[in-house]
């Protein structure tokens, strides 16, 4: 059976928000875009909002998707796909309640790479990097 997930990208102009998950588990001490599986009867939107509250502690605004992949995960087909996350601001810095990472990062688009991302989250890589630098 297809499984779904998605990837939420938050950006501040060139920078986009990239966290590293905690050292157990499955993909442990990697980084990579918040998110998650859909749970079933959840629309993307919904799997956005949820994971990045569960992560972060912080209610966003799902947006438009950004990029997509396919790969198969111990067999089994996934769909990621990634979508523009709006985090309310009031003029001061979020405060962020991580869960499942040790740390988050703002960095430049162009630095992803440069990180030890999940490999799924590289399969989004390049279409969210056309997406953010179509942004400017």
């Amino acid at each position: 059976m297809e499984k779904h997930s998605v990837a939420c990208i938050v950006l501040d102009g060139r920078s986009i928000l990239i966290a590293h998950r905690n050292p157990v588990g499955q993909m442990g001490g990697r980084w990579e875009f918040p998110g998650g599986k859909r749970e079933p009867g959840e629309s993307d939107g919904d799997a956005v909002i949820r994971e990045f509250l569960e992560e972060f502690g912080v209610q966003v605004r799902a947006g438009e998707a950004v990029a997509a992949a396919s790969f198969l995960h111990d067999g089994i087909p996934v769909q990621l796909r990634a979508y523009r996350v709006f985090v309310p601001h009031d003029g001061i810095a979020t405060a962020y309640t991580l869960t499942e990472h040790s740390e988050y990062r703002w960095v430049d688009i162009d630095d992803v790479p440069r990180f030890d991302f999940v490999d799924s989250d590289l399969l989004l890589y390049p279409e969210v990097k056309e997406y953010v630098l179509a942004q400017r």
